[in-house]
């Protein structure tokens, strides 16, 4: 029989889950049921890279979610091969936060067939490790400098282009046919600039074109070349794009709450001119909040939330219409939980 702790009533089905496999383990049973509940987080816990040039930037994430009511912690992460380097974004997740581990290929310290183990630890709620598995194919007769496409921080009216070089040694007929891009905002096109014997040198222009939608920017460029062996050569394409419209915090968790418990959140928006916001519409009854009258550079908008009677996950999105040109619009993700009173 297990006994149920108040921590564990707070965590509700997810906890009483942990502390049975704990149990598991320690009469005798399979370890992986103990780390089932971390593995659940995770979108997925593999990826392969395919073939990528020598110096490309080619970077993994592996999304995570804390679905649980307690706060995970990630006490460490390593890797097996140190053709990969591990990192994550955020050692802390609360309730419904989101966070990623980041898997970085070393291609410019190696070569050839790659693969490597990541294995990620956490502390808290309870001890459990998570493997991850990357391979990849790392080329040394394609070199790409700089490694990546990187936009850094751009206005998403403004049209921004750069340029990479790419370089090859090995067959003397050796040709990029085609580039294909994972957005309708990115472009570019290439222009031999060497061609000495099996030496052959392109100029890349990449543009990201006007329109292109506000918030992190994560496309991908693939050359397509007349190579029989590795035909298609991935090119990674980053950036922020700011619209004229920001809203902090970009999410908000308003916690475990119980029936009837009223939780107040603050919200600031801004732009580069004065402006009015027109309307604050959410589909959910159950929040209340406060729209500007005067026009202003920053409005800061008080939202209040009532939990219903219904235990369990509330979210919904809060949209903010403006009178900036374009008739510029954002949106604030809500999410809360609802438990049941004791």
């Amino acid at each position: 029989m297990a006994t149920v702790s108040r921590a564990d009533r707070l965590g509700g089905v997810f906890v009483l889950r942990i502390v049975l496999s704990v149990a598991v383990v320690l009469s005798g049973g399979a370890a992986a049921h103990a780390q089932e509940w971390a593995r659940k987080m995770f979108e997925t816990t593999s990826h392969d890279f395919g073939t990528v040039a020598r110096g490309a930037k080619a970077e993994f994430r592996f999304k995570l979610s804390n679905i649980y009511l307690e706060e995970v912690h990630i006490k460490d992460v390593r890797s097996g091969c140190k053709c990969t380097i591990p990192s994550f974004e955020r050692d802390t997740l609360a309730t419904y936060e989101e966070g990623a581990i980041i898997a970085t290929f070393n291609t410019r310290a190696f070569n050839g067939q790659r693969k490597a183990t990541v294995t990620v630890v956490f502390d808290k709620p309870s001890y459990a490790e998570v493997q991850l598995q990357v391979t990849g194919y790392i080329r040394s007769d394609i070199v790409v400098e700089p490694g990546e496409v990187a936009f850094g921080t751009v206005d998403a009216a403004a049209p921004t282009e750069r340029i990479i070089k790419i370089t090859y040694d090995g067959r003397p007929d050796w040709e990029i046919s085609e580039i294909r891009s994972s957005s309708e905002f990115v472009e570019a096109e290439a222009v031999e600039t060497q061609h000495d014997g099996a030496k052959i040198g392109y100029d890349m222009t990449v543009r990201l074109l006007p329109g292109a939608p506000p918030g992190y920017l994560k496309e991908q460029l693939t050359l397509v070349t007349n190579d029989a062996r590795a035909a298609e050569v991935p090119i990674d394409v980053e950036g922020r794009v700011l619209s004229g419209l920001t809203v902090s915090p970009a999410s908000i968790f308003l916690g475990a709450l119980k029936p009837g418990q009223k939780v107040k959140r603050t919200v600031v928006v801004q732009a580069k001119q004065p402006f009015h916001i027109t309307a604050i519409q959410s589909e959910d009854d159950s929040l209340e909040f406060t729209t500007p009258k005067i026009a202003s550079r920053q409005h800061i908008v008080p939202l209040t939330f009532t939990a219903g009677e219904q235990p369990g996950r509330r979210s919904f999105t809060v949209d903010i219409d403006t009178d900036l040109p374009g008739n510029v619009t954002a949106e604030l993700p809500v999410q809360a939980q609802v438990v049941e009173a004791e």
